[in-house]
């Protein structure tokens, strides 16, 4: 579907790997059974749109990479530093704006 190649479950299931997850992991995350999961990622079972809505906003997939194909991916580094943030705690955050901060004070 994407790139007018992959599919949606070809999407979870990249975006699941770069999430470092076991389908067993994600599964259990999302209330769904593994074999289900599996079936998305693998033999193009179509998810109910509560589950793919699950899957979007735990994975933080671009629901414009799923309904919108068509439009130029922004998947980049920049997509990838902002997954990581989502899985940050606070403390992390603020280590991470810290750095950030120190980074654009010293260029200036």
């Amino acid at each position: 579907m994407h790139k007018n190649t992959e599919t949606v479950g070809q999407l979870i299931k990249k975006a699941r790997k770069r999430s470092n997850l076991t389908i067993e992991a994600l599964a259990d995350k999302v209330g769904v059974s593994e074999r289900y999961l599996y079936r998305i990622e693998n033999e193009g079972k179509t998810p109910s749109f509560d589950v793919l809505y699950k899957l979007i906003r735990y994975l933080n997939i671009s629901s414009d990479s799923i309904f919108y194909p068509e439009k130029p991916s922004k998947e980049s580094e920049i997509e990838d530093l902002v997954r990581m943030l989502n899985n940050c705690n606070e403390r992390d955050l603020e280590i991470v704006k810290a750095t950030v901060k120190a980074m654009s004070e010293y260029e200036k």
